[in-house]
This record gives C-alpha cells, sequence and structure tokens, in this order.
C-alpha cells in the first residue's frame, strides 16, 4: 500500500476501523473515512494520524445517490487520487423470518445493497480517470457474509441482502475489467467486535464455530487488504470466504 490513497465506508469503528489500522500499518499514505457517526469518525480520524498518515472524513447517507456521491466527491476533493475502496458498512438486525416488517426490509436494502452501490460506482467513476493498461487502476472490495451462503431464519433479511452484494461484486467486476479495475468481496463469519461483545454474541458464535472462537476483526481485515492492496495484481469478481470452517459446520 506504499503511498496509496484509501477510502473506507463504516470505517469509524469495528473493522472498518481495524482495516484502517491495517493499511496504515502496511504503507498507505492517505485515509478517507465515510460514516454516518461523526464523533466516532473524528475519534478515529484522530487515532489513525497518529501513526502519521493523512486523514480526511465525511459525514454522508450512503443509501442516496447524491449524498453518497458526494461524501465521496469530497475525499477526492481533499486526498486526490482514490486507489482502494472497501465497503464495510452495513445494518445487522435480528428478526424472527416470519415477522420482517417492511420497514426491516427497507433499512437492510437501503445501506446493505444500495450503500454498496452508490459507493462502487462513485469510486468507478473516479478510477476511469486513471486507467493506463495492463497495470492496475484500481481495487474494490465489499465485506459480505458467510451468512449469504448459510440458513439464517434469525437474520434473513440481513442474509439476502449480502448474497445480493456478492451477486454485484461480479457484475462490477466484469463491468470494470476492460478499465483494469478489480472487485473483490471478503465473507466473514461472525466476529468480535465491540458491538457483539455488547450484545452478548460471542458464546453463540463461539459454539457454532469449528474452531471454538469468533474471529478478531484484525484477522478479517487481513483479507481485506490482500484483496485491496498490490498484493492482488489478478483477482477479480471473487468471493473470499473467511469463517474458520463455520461455512462448512
Amino acid at each position: 500500500m506504499d503511498n496509496q490513497t484509501v477510502v473506507i465506508v463504516g470505517g469509524a469503528s469495528g473493522l472498518g476501523l481495524a482495516t484502517a489500522k491495517l493499511f496504515c500499518k502496511n504503507g498507505a499514505s492517505k485515509i478517507g473515512i465515510i460514516d454516518r457517526n461523526e464523533e466516532l469518525m473524528n475519534l478515529a480520524a484522530d487515532e489513525l494520524r497518529k501513526s502519521g498518515v493523512i486523514v480526511a472524513t465525511a459525514v454522508g447517507d450512503i443509501s442516496r445517490k447524491e449524498s453518497a456521491h458526494a461524501a465521496f466527491n469530497q475525499l477526492v476533493d481533499e486526498l486526490g487520487r482514490i486507489h482502494c475502496l472497501v465497503n464495510s458498512a452495513a445494518i445487522y438486525p435480528r428478526e424472527d423470518i416470519f415477522n420482517i416488517s417492511d420497514e426491516q426490509w427497507d433499512i437492510e436494502n437501503a445501506v446493505n445493497i444500495k450503500g454498496t452501490y452508490h459507493m462502487m460506482v462513485a469510486a468507478v467513476r473516479h478510477m476511469q480517470q486513471f486507467v493506463d493498461a495492463p497495470a492496475v487502476t484500481g481495487r474494490i472490495v465489499n465485506v459480505t457474509s458467510v451468512d449469504a451462503f448459510k440458513a439464517h431464519p434469525q437474520n434473513a433479511h440481513y442474509a439476502a441482502t449480502k448474497a445480493a452484494v456478492v451477486s454485484l461484486t461480479k457484475s462490477f467486476a466484469q463491468a470494470c475489467a476492460q478499465n483494469q479495475i478489480l472487485v473483490n468481496s471478503v465473507a466473514p463469519a461472525g466476529f468480535a467486535t465491540e458491538r457483539a461483545r455488547q450484545l452478548g454474541f460471542l458464546g453463540e458464535l463461539a459454539s457454532a464455530n469449528p474452531l471454538g472462537r469468533a474471529a478478531e476483526p484484525e484477522e478479517i481485515a487481513e483479507w481485506i487488504l490482500m484483496m485491496g492492496s498490490a498484493r492482488n495484481s489478478y483477482a477479480t469478481g471473487e468471493n473470499v470466504i473467511v469463517s474458520g470452517g463455520y461455512i462448512y459446520a
């Protein structure tokens, strides 16, 4: 990531922040964060700046095209060329499969699917200005979920949105290949975020996993770095499952 610039959507906390830290550790010179929680985002930015990188932030509603594109373009104005986009923002609810309301469907689709779509379009349009084939123009990594590939009646609407993002990733990969933009996704099983701890999910995640524990966010971030850095010069349209064996359990 030497001298490269990364934008992380949902980078104020959890996996997004862990990914930002790892990119900094591996040489990224500029980090952009888009998040709806301005207070957390400012704290994250201050923490990242301690490592010597330039950090810019933008508050935006990614579920709406105008707001999502405005947030991305604000970061472009401050940081210049963006080499990598990481889509890590999502809403994770639980609801019995027979009781999912229209409102719950709407917010899941708006953030997890539409938000990812809007951010990818903004990034691709920006990256297309820098095509110099056969060199890689840019990289996009979408965080999906192993839930997309397993039965999850306790959060079926979330799982459905993540399956949709896997499909979007493949479609964007094909559409962007001629511009040398690599588009991939990383699908983790449940991991040990602070929110998971607060909700008391860690025991459940550990008992469901063959390794007997949930992953740490940093372990998932390693795979995002792999797909979003110069280590990846050829893979596109791929979905990397990082589940500690849960996908087979």
